[in-house]
């Protein structure tokens, strides 16, 4: 485990910083952040998806192209970047591609977040997001632990077998349906046993789905709430638009793949309880993980017919929805002026550097 002591000391001597991302899941919105907030910018390619950043070159002042994302992890790189003022701002992908034991042992780079909390992301991490979510007393969908019990309609959440960032979710309403319809994505590939022992199955949870998007780190004065969107997913979206007939005149496997995201805003009145599920939120993981969340988090949530919340899902790093940048309306009635997490990353960023406080908000 690399110590914070070592991190601070790197980016005590930071002067003009630069901000790096690798080029994956939302670097275009992180590195227009920079640049609103003036910021040099670095983005790591891996060969063969240079192409965006390239094309959109306002944003990228400099574009290394690699033949395997991991390499950024390497030595050179490594060293490159912390003689640059380089600070890496984390997402999705570099959590995968780098993976947790690389950015929590041997990459020393400063990164904005807290390195020892991505890895609670995952369901199966023994203080993941079912026990944060406890600790906030934030409800979340009841558990399965023994598919045998299954009583009501679930969701099977499994990591796709060759496809690292995909998660290969079904829908299930017995023991005899999981076992059907797990031992099919079984033999055709889409998942390895191993990790359907190591599923969660949790109780479908139904009503209006909606992620919440929040921001705070140790010098931020409250937690911000940005905004919202809803996930585009195919192919399940498109199936469930088809008329109820036609439904079960196809026979095709079900796929909650993202594509994309589409804006959303909520009801004034559910707005308070939207923001003390984030204050409570930052507040246990601050106890479980010290010094706390630094940086954007999401809430993925369902809004029942009761009016109530139900988290369903968490995010511990940019959530990757560059939508809520130019929709939302929650950045303009704190700050006067929408933007998204890419451009409030940076603000933090520059105003950490302003006040001499760059320690507190990396690891």
């Amino acid at each position: 485990m690399i110590k914070s002591s070592e991190i601070k000391k790197i980016v005590n001597e930071y002067s003009d910083v630069k901000i790096g991302v690798l080029g994956s899941h939302s670097a275009l919105e992180i590195m227009d952040g920079a640049k609103d907030e003036d910021f040099q910018t670095r983005v790591f390619c891996q060969k063969g998806r240079e192409g965006p950043y390239q094309r959109f070159n306002r944003i990228a002042d400099e574009i290394t192209v690699l033949d395997k994302f991991k390499e950024m992890a390497s030595a050179k790189i490594q060293k490159e970047l912390r003689e640059s003022n380089t600070i890496i701002v984390p997402h999705r992908s570099l959590t995968v591609y780098l993976g947790y034991k690389t950015i929590e042992n041997s990459f020393k780079v400063p990164i904005f977040g807290n390195r020892k909390l991505f890895q609670a992301e995952e369901r199966t991490a023994k203080k993941g997001q079912y026990y944060l979510l406890e600790k906030a007393r934030i409800k979340y969908p009841k558990l399965f632990k023994d598919p045998k019990r299954i009583n009501k309609p679930c969701i099977v959440k499994v990591q796709e077998k060759n496809r690292p960032l995909e998660r290969a979710f079904f829908t299930v309403s017995s023991y005899k349906d999981y076992v059907t319809k797990s031992e099919e994505k079984i033999k055709q590939g889409v998942i390895a046993r191993k990790d359907l022992e190591k599923a969660s199955i949790e109780e479908l949870a139904i009503g209006t789905y909606m992620n919440f998007n929040f921001f705070h780190t140790p010098i931020s004065d409250q937690v911000d709430f940005i905004g919202i969107e809803r996930r585009l997913q195919t192919n399940i979206m498109d199936f469930n638009a088809l008329p109820a007939k036609q439904q079960l005149d196809i026979d095709i496997d079900l796929q909650n793949i993202e594509v994309g995201h589409t804006p959303a805003s909520i009801r004034e009145s559910l707005l308070e309880k939207v923001l003390k599920i984030g204050d409570k939120f930052v507040k246990a993981v601050k106890k479980e993980y010290a010094p706390g969340i630094i940086g954007p988090f999401s809430l993925q949530s369902v809004i029942t017919k009761d009016l109530e919340l139900i988290v369903y899902d968490v995010s511990l790093r940019v959530p990757g929805n560059p939508i809520v940048a130019t929709t939302s309306p929650y950045t303009k009635y704190q700050y006067g002026q929408t933007f998204g997490v890419g451009r409030r990353i940076a603000m933090e960023i520059k105003r950490a550097q302003e006040e001499d406080r760059l320690d507190e908000i990396v690891t």
